[in-house]
């Protein structure tokens, strides 16, 4: 099964033209890869990653080789800087995708691609974090933007897929209130016990740190909707927990836009209410800044994600380099309560490799792959897998 997938995935990514796209014939199985990956492609300063992917930029050199060598059908960037322009996203395709790279392989293409603005780095008037001030500069302005970022768009997101996008059909939370969400909690500061957020900026504030999107894509074996994110870290906060607890609701949201049943209060920026149709198959992609058992962070959200009746149960995707590096942690004394074969990045000495980069598929996929893409160091890949501290997640699927 694993190779006539790769055989179809072949096959497919070799051509672009409408008749790949058909529905399959008799027999025939439907197949793709799907994948996550941070690229760590930011910048605290706006347009530096555009004039960075102007020059001869190393980084995206290296992540560029490293979609080359595992190329998924359909993928989520994160941390890729959003511009307006989309000048940044065009780059990227034509410099570095679209040139074989030293330890990649051959050109990739992506004909159809989705981004969209994110609440990272947008004033929103407001003291977010109270400290008396609103805006002013560095860490404090991008404290009291929507989403914490320097610059509009910063961390950014951006799909790309081989694959045709409904873009009349995507749905965009970027807006959506947290205090919306059923069974939010308004943070509260332990030294007081009152609220962290007065309810005037409660009302106003958006949970989504940079934006959810339902991204429809039109694969050969029917629409599958790309549920992507990602949620703020659940750190850089004092004792009232916001960001923890901001994590957690982003998490949950997906949940409730699986869960069956009436969502009036889940309207997207579009003005449409209502969760994800019964019947639909979905992918959630992500970096979702939370370990189902190790680091900061209410391991309970992703774990209900994990769980949730309308996800696969498939077998973790694991890597030799990441079992690797948590286990060379551990003889250090930061041990893992999870495998260490399951870690996705590696965030230094005091948190360690965790698990915080997933690919969900729903049930009615056959799951004939996965992996993270995470040589040993002594192989030949790893000098291209150190573009990020985060490490490409990918699944194979059949319809």
């Amino acid at each position: 099964m694993r190779t006539l997938a790769l055989l179809l995935t072949m096959t497919l990514a070799a051509c672009s033209s409408p008749a790949t796209l058909e529905a399959p014939a008799p027999g025939q199985v439907a197949a793709m890869r799907v994948a996550t990956y941070n690229t760590s492609l930011f910048s605290d300063d706006a347009g530096d990653v555009i004039r960075q992917l102007e020059g001869d930029s190393t980084h995206a050199r290296k992540i560029a080789a490293v979609l080359q060598k595992v190329r998924p059908d359909l993928v989520l960037l994160n941390e890729f800087d959003y511009d307006d322009a989309h000048r940044a996203a065009d780059l990227f395709q034509q410099r570095y995708l679209g040139i074989a790279q030293p330890g990649g392989g051959e050109p990739l293409r992506y004909p159809y691609r989705y981004l969209a603005p994110v609440n990272t780095g947008v004033p929103s008037g407001l003291d977010l974090d109270r400290d008396g001030q609103v805006g002013t500069e560095g860490r404090a302005r991008g404290n009291d933007a929507w989403g914490y970022g320097l610059h509009p768009g910063q961390y950014g997101m951006l799909v790309l897929s081989r694959f045709p996008i409904d873009e009349t059909k995507v749905r965009t939370f970027q807006l959506l209130r947290w205090s919306t969400l059923p069974g939010a909690t308004n943070p509260v500061d332990p030294t007081t016990h009152e609220a962290f957020y007065p309810d005037a900026i409660w009302k106003q504030l958006r949970l989504s740190s940079k934006s959810h999107w339902d991204v429809p894509v039109r694969t050969p074996g029917g629409v599958v909707h790309f549920l992507v994110s990602h949620p703020t870290p659940p750190v850089f906060d004092g004792p009232e927990n916001r960001n923890g607890l901001r994590n957690a609701d982003e998490i949950r949201l997906w949940r409730e836009y699986l869960t069956p049943g009436d969502a009036p209060w889940l309207c997207d920026d579009q003005g449409r209410c209502g969760g994800l149709a019964a019947d639909a198959r979905f992918v959630i992609a992500g970096d979702l800044n939370n370990d189902p058992a190790d680091g900061d962070g209410q391991h309970e959200a992703i774990v209900e994600l994990l769980e949730h009746p309308r996800v696969m149960r498939m077998a973790t995707p694991r890597s030799e380099g990441g079992e690797e590096t948590a286990l060379a942690y551990a003889a250090k004394g930061l041990e893992r309560r999870g495998a260490p074969a399951h870690v996705t990045g590696d965030f230094g000495r005091r948190n360690g490799a965790l698990r915080l980069d997933y690919v969900l598929p729903s049930t009615g996929f056959s799951l004939t792959g996965s992996g993270v893409f995470w040589p040993k160091k002594d192989h030949a890949d790893a000098a291209i897998a150190d573009g990020s501290d985060h490490h490409l997640v990918w699944v194979d699927l059949t319809l």
